[in-house]
């Protein structure tokens, strides 16, 4: 069975490399674009500004989020981002704290539910926002998260 597996293995690889040399699939079009300021803001403000060209949201108390209390090691914290709001465009996962807070941004379809589930990286203790948009509006949640390991702790 493993022989099988080497071996459709090897022939998609060598698929791809083919049409990668034959000018018919390049990286640029298979990669995913991504909001590089966003990423790259240092402040919270920034990050949403640059995802969402401002950075207003209503609190909302229909977007769960799933975070532990405290966080055994910063450089792995799980989140999990549920909500019924309807017509999701995007969810966003900010650490605040972070030196670059922005940690996730995701794009949904128009059918898809509003769920996430990710795991993150925290330098210290601080609040994970969740940011939901959806109807060209903007909502957003808070749970402070204690990162003991992998961060500045308490």
């Amino acid at each position: 069975m493993q022989r099988r597996t080497f071996l459709q293995g090897s022939l998609a690889g060598g698929a791809v490399a083919v049409a990668v040399g034959a000018g018919i699939l390049s990286p640029r079009t298979v990669l995913a674009a991504w909001p590089q300021a966003a990423f790259e803001a240092k402040s919270v403000q920034d990050a949403m500004s640059s995802l969402y060209g401002s950075a207003d949201s209503n609190a909302s108390g229909d977007i769960k989020i799933k975070a532990p209390d405290i966080a055994e090691n910063g450089a792995v914290v799980p989140i999990t981002v549920d909500t019924g709001i309807g017509g999701i465009e995007s969810i966003a996962i900010i650490a605040e704290k972070n030196g670059q807070p922005l940690a996730a941004s995701f794009n949904l379809g128009k059918s898809a539910k509003g769920f996430v589930s990710t795991r993150i990286k925290m330098g210290k203790t601080s609040d994970v926002i969740a940011v939901v948009s959806a109807g060209g509006k903007r909502y957003a949640a808070r749970k402070n998260v204690k990162v003991t390991i992998g961060g500045c702790g308490g």
